[in-house]
């Protein structure tokens, strides 16, 4: 997992530290959001959310993704969906309440045929919500947060989520009122609040680079926090190879960080292979422009 910080606006200078990132024990700290988690080619990926009590993909299971009360599946692939039923059953021996769970309306079906199967082996319950969401739509996860689908690029049915924030805020002719002036305008029944939304996280799942230019999908390019791919990061894998395999080249994300990046402060890519985690290997080979970058993925990459 990598965390990288945009580079000073006005000097051009780099920061000499992801002073953004606030790393502990069990994870790291990303725009006042902890994160934690593991993603790595072919085996597993779950990336959590703890503070939203939330999960993206679901890996193995590990243990931590347990106490998420939601758990977005981006697509069906077992090292992002292989340990569903280990989640839900956990959470069951637990005594935990039954688990919100969010797939793509193209896999419902079959998500539900796994937990038959698996209820009767298992002789158990396996409580749970599931919710098909389709590309665009929206659903309310709590007062302050929805989530809305987007639209991935991978060999199979695929999507990644945004977690938007929802607040309401005081119109402006009512700034400055006294409180119990307000609180009469609302007894009256005025409306005196307007909704603010806001997109928090965003999460891709496996893809393509092309939902960076999807022009529906210009939220999550505005995200604090956007969660990508990038399961190829040197050259012994081209961007055509990588993109057979409807997967994202670092290389592509590098090209794209200027024009489609720029108002993001932070960004994590997810998915690395385990044979590319050796930093000098990759610098070298992708040139001295992104050493800066790199340096910042093996800071934190182990969370």
């Amino acid at each position: 997992m990598e965390a990288r910080t945009s580079r000073d606006s006005e000097s051009g200078e780099k920061p000499d530290s992801v002073s953004s990132l606030k790393k502990n024990k069990k994870g790291i700290e990303i725009e006042g959001y902890p994160v934690e988690g593991l993603s790595i080619g072919g085996q597993e990926t779950c990336v959590i959310f703890p503070t939203l009590k939330i999960a993206f993909d679901i890996g193995r299971c590990p243990q931590r993704a347990i106490s998420q009360d939601f758990l977005f599946i981006s697509h069906g692939h077992m090292d992002h969906i292989g340990g569903l039923p280990m989640y839900v059953a956990t959470r069951g021996l637990f005594s935990m309440k039954p688990p919100t769970i969010f797939v793509p309306v193209a896999i419902k079906e079959d998500v539900q045929r796994l937990f038959e199967v698996h209820r009767a082996m298992d002789q158990s319950e396996l409580k749970h919500n599931l919710i098909g969401l389709n590309v665009g739509e929206e659903f309310r996860l709590r007062k302050d947060l929805t989530v809305r689908a987007f639209r991935t690029y991978h060999g199979i049915p695929s999507q990644g989520y945004i977690i938007y924030s929802v607040r309401q805020k005081l119109k402006q002719e009512y700034i400055g009122l006294a409180g119990n002036e307000i609180k009469n305008l609302k007894l009256s029944g005025v409306e005196i609040t307007y909704t603010v939304t806001s997109p928090e996280v965003a999460f891709t799942g496996d893809t393509m680079s092309d939902f960076i230019v999807d022009s529906d999908n210009i939220d999550v390019l505005r995200a604090r926090i956007l969660v990508m791919e990038s399961t190829f990061v040197d050259n012994s894998m081209t961007v055509e190879n990588a993109r057979d395999y409807g997967h994202t080249h670092l290389s592509e994300i590098i090209n794209y960080a200027d024009r489609k990046f720029k108002e993001l402060y932070l960004r994590c890519l997810h998915h690395w292979q385990v044979e590319f985690l050796h930093l000098q290997k990759v610098s070298d080979e992708l040139g001295d422009d992104v050493n800066y970058s790199m340096n910042l993925v093996f800071e934190v990459l182990h969370i």
